[in-house]
């Protein structure tokens, strides 16, 4: 049952992004107004030359909201009822070999960087 709701919130979630995309892309600027008050043809267009930018404001509002409630609802499915508790960071840690009862010790510094002869100058 939870795999199946977080595939289908998936797939609106999914869809409210491509809408939002699209309609932001469809959408004109605040100055493509300035065009459709001296004849530009925008008002000869389906909504009218006011109606089509409420028209689409309001519906990339709505597929926006829609869009946040099921980012929200994917990360409370994501997380689910079966929760680990948390656990250490140290816990998955391996331990370098140890050889004799003494770990190995790290190799000693270069003394003097200038006579390193691999280190570009």
């Amino acid at each position: 049952m939870g795999n199946m709701m977080f595939s289908l919130v998936l797939v609106v979630h999914v869809l409210a992004g491509l809408g939002v995309i699209g309609l932001v892309l469809v959408q004109h600027g605040k100055g493509a107004d300035m065009g459709a008050a001296f004849g530009s043809g925008a008002s000869g267009s389906l909504f009218g030359s006011s109606g089509s930018a409420n028209f689409l404001s309001r519906t990339t509002g709505v597929l926006a909201a829609v869009f946040f409630v099921t980012s929200l609802g994917l990360s409370y499915l994501a997380g689910g009822a079966e929760r680990k508790q948390p656990t250490s960071v140290m816990e998955g840690v391996v331990h370098p070999p140890v050889s004799g009862g003494v770990a190995t010790p790290p190799p000693p510094p270069i003394e003097d960087a200038s006579k390193a002869k691999d280190i570009p100058r």
